[in-house]
């Protein structure tokens, strides 16, 4: 039996794209005792209110035909954010050379944090370039790498 993530990003990338957007990520989590279905979607320009509606109205009703909970949860749809969690392979190749943070498990330099220049992902080993020095985190202690946003 599929996964209920791997379900729903079938059932919701169509619906994405034909709202002009595409399927970023989805997760299915619990809460304070509450499941929540979340679907991250992306857009050149960015996503707007209007398309996670576009996008959540018709998801739901295929959600609803699918069945592929059991139980109740809560469904939301909205953009994967500007500091949005690099996950899969095509997540890290269409940021190679952006500025990420990557946040640890445990600290290395005295620091759980490292801001640095994508430079690659293999493997789920990830290497930053930080002050001009290569860096490679195994995956094993990256606990996410995320887009990093200067405020």
């Amino acid at each position: 039996m599929a996964k209920v993530t791997e379900v729903a990003a079938a059932l919701a990338a169509p619906i994405a794209a034909e709202n002009g957007c595409s399927l970023w990520d989805v997760e299915y989590v619990r809460e304070a005792g509450t499941w929540f279905l979340r679907v991250y979607i992306d857009k050149e320009g960015g996503v707007s209110i209007n398309d996670c509606e576009a996008v959540s109205r018709p998801l739901s009703d295929k959600l609803d035909e699918a069945d592929p909970i059991e139980g109740s949860y809560t469904l939301e749809v909205s953009s994967a954010g500007a500091d949005r969690a690099l996950k899969k392979p095509g997540h890290f190749a269409a940021f190679l050379g952006a500025e990420v943070e990557v946040r640890l498990y445990r600290a290395v330099d005295g620091r759980k944090d490292h801001v640095g220049i994508l430079r690659g992902c293999q493997n789920g080993d990830v290497t930053v370039e930080i002050a001009g020095e290569a860096r490679t985190f195994a995956k094993k202690d990256v606990a996410v790498v995320r887009l990093y946003v200067r405020v």
